[in-house]
């Protein structure tokens, strides 16, 4: 029988991505996350790790995310896996569900990665009859999260953008940005990132992903690899303050998979996306009432005006990054945010 939980709604601010290294740190400090995200597939059977995630769900706000249902898959979807994922929704009455535009499954067998797709009508076809039957089974919206890509196929009649566009007009899903996998993909196929994240319709994005990546020389090309490995980079704080600044505020996770550090570290970069956040939205406010203040009547409200931010984050802010770490790592960002405008 499933456990009832009391209502935690997933908060418009970062969370991280729970580890196992850190589940019974997470267990004993209480420390200050504005929720978790697990891996759909960890949790699908009993043991000690699904007990802590109950404890932790009566704490913490939870999304759950898969990585295993091949939502591109042409022979349809793996009904037990489909199954199985219903039960840990149900089990864990998570807010948020997520999955990947991607497919890993032929002939029954599963492949150790996440493949892209060719962007056709065929193919968009296939990903929305299998998207409808998640979320019919699920009764729930799915968030489609896209893919970090390494090659393309050369005969798409449309980009990744434009694709995952016409999927929530087809399906009503909604869709995770991931700023990383933009960034990665954006590099290795060479085109605009800032591009891809204006053509997303803004309203269907339920929430964001921030991760580091490695960066590997093959021959004289640089290749990106989305390993979540490392903090988030530079290039990738940019994107996320380009997307802030036209998506506004969205649930944001720090995602670390490979050599994860100390639980501290994991925080701390949540941390970083809350002020960012923060001071994006003062500055959105700040031109507002400049605007307003050159009008004979008061500009309308925009859909963000009510996120509460506040000098002190403001100030800790460029406090920060006036340190020897930040001031480097914020160098694309640093005319956007001083406190004194």
């Amino acid at each position: 029988m499933s456990a009832v939980f009391s209502p935690l709604a997933v908060p418009v601010s970062a969370g991280i991505g729970l580890r196992s290294p850190h589940i019974s740190e997470m267990l004993t400090r209480r420390p200050s996350a504005g929720w978790l995200e697990v891996h759909a597939e960890n949790y699908m059977g009993d043991g000690a790790g699904v007990e802590a995630l109950e404890k932790l769900r009566e704490i913490y706000p939870l999304s759950v995310h898969g990585v295993g249902l091949s939502l591109g898959s042409a022979r349809g979807l793996d009904r037990d896996h489909l199954e199985r994922l219903r039960r840990v929704c149900e089990r864990f009455q998570p807010d948020l569900v997520s999955e990947h535009l991607a497919w890993s499954v032929a002939d029954g067998a599963y492949l150790n990665d996440l493949l892209p797709l060719r962007y056709d009508e065929e193919a968009l076809a296939i990903v929305a009859r299998n998207v409808e039957t998640v979320q019919d089974a699920l009764k729930r919206q799915v968030l489609i999260e896209n893919l970090s890509a390494y090659v393309a196929f050369a005969d798409s009649s449309m980009n990744e953008a434009e694709f995952l566009a016409e999927l929530v007009v087809r399906t009503g899903c909604g869709l995770l940005l991931d700023v990383n996998n933009v960034q990665v993909s954006a590099h290795n196929l060479q085109y605009d990132a800032k591009a891809f994240i204006d053509v997303l319709p803004a309203g269907a994005i339920g929430e964001i992903h921030l991760a580091g990546h490695a960066t590997n020389q093959v021959g004289a090309d640089t290749v990106l690899i989305d390993d979540h490995g490392s903090r988030v980079p530079p290039v990738v704080w940019a994107l996320y303050e380009h997307a802030i600044t036209r998506l506004g505020p969205r649930p944001t996770l720090i995602e670390w998979d490979t050599d994860v550090p100390v639980l501290d570290v994991l925080l701390g970069e949540a941390m970083w996306a809350d002020m960012l956040t923060a001071s994006i939205m003062f500055g959105r406010k700040q031109a507002a009432r400049q605007a307003a203040a050159t009008k004979p009547r008061p500009a309308s409200p925009t859909p963000f005006e009510n996120v509460r931010t506040s000098m002190p984050v403001l100030a800790a802010f460029a406090a920060a990054k006036a340190g020897p770490v930040m001031a480097n790592a914020l160098t694309p960002m640093e005319g956007r945010y001083d406190v004194a405008a």
